[in-house]
């Protein structure tokens, strides 16, 4: 049986056990998606999409939240409300995102995808964190806590010229407008390049043109990947 190179820890709940692994074997991979569900979805629902996108040369890593939610509250209750499950949870996706370093991944060939609270969950990681990566697709989601939150860069951080793709609906019944348009703003005072879409579709779910974005957007990461590998920089 083969084994996957990532931890688990009992301590944490949503670190039971390993990510679900889609697509392309992790050895053979050109890019990976580390890839977030929403509340009550399961990674079920990264699968669906994952299966949607139907890109060869990618690995889909689909971690899985406890009893399928990250955190219990709502995403725009007082952060306290949401412990110790939101820790647990921004801790599984350092724990990840660092198993996948130990296995050869750097942090710039990691595309950050997540739905609903799985995007919420990965704003707040990348608002916090600041890390380094090959773009970010976070689709119905912002940062946590009731207020708009004002964040420094730290220096030596990765998120200066990162592609952030944030989409929302303009009349979502989860996650107001306000609150995307304050991450996207939060995320490009850090210096993200942000492409913001807003739509009028009254569903909670992505549409066919959110999975065409989400297509294009690690087309062009694999791309440029291969390219990079094909013609190193010379020493």
């Amino acid at each position: 049986m083969a084994t996957t190179p990532f931890t688990t820890v009992p301590g944490n709940p949503h670190l039971a056990g390993p990510p679900l692994l889609r697509g392309a074997p992790l050895a053979d991979a050109g890019l990976v998606v580390y890839a977030v569900h929403g509340r009550g979805q399961g990674p079920g629902f990264m699968v669906e999409q994952y299966e949607r996108v139907n890109l060869p040369g990618v690995t889909w890593v689909i971690p899985g939240a406890d009893h399928d939610t990250w955190y219990p509250s709502g995403f725009m209750a007082p952060l306290s409300e949401n412990q110790p499950r939101l820790d647990h949870a921004l801790d599984t996706v350092r724990t990840h995102l660092a198993d996948l370093a130990r296995a050869g991944w750097a942090s710039r060939d990691v595309v950050l995808f997540g739905f609903s609270q799985g995007a919420c969950l990965l704003s707040e990681y990348l608002l916090r964190d600041q890390p380094s990566c090959a773009g970010a697709f976070l689709h119905t989601g912002g940062h946590l806590g009731p207020e708009a939150r004002q964040w420094s860069a730290v220096p030596g951080t990765g998120l200066p010229g990162t592609e952030i793709v944030l989409l929302c609906a303009e009349r979502d019944e989860f996650v107001p407008l306000a609150r995307t348009e304050q991450t996207a703003g939060a995320l490009a005072s850090l210096g993200a390049r942000i492409e913001y879409t807003t739509y009028d579709d009254p569903l909670h779910h992505l549409n066919e043109d959110s999975v065409v974005r989400l297509r294009r957007m690690l087309r062009t990461r694999l791309l440029e990947r291969v390219e990079m590998v094909a013609d190193p920089p010379k020493s």
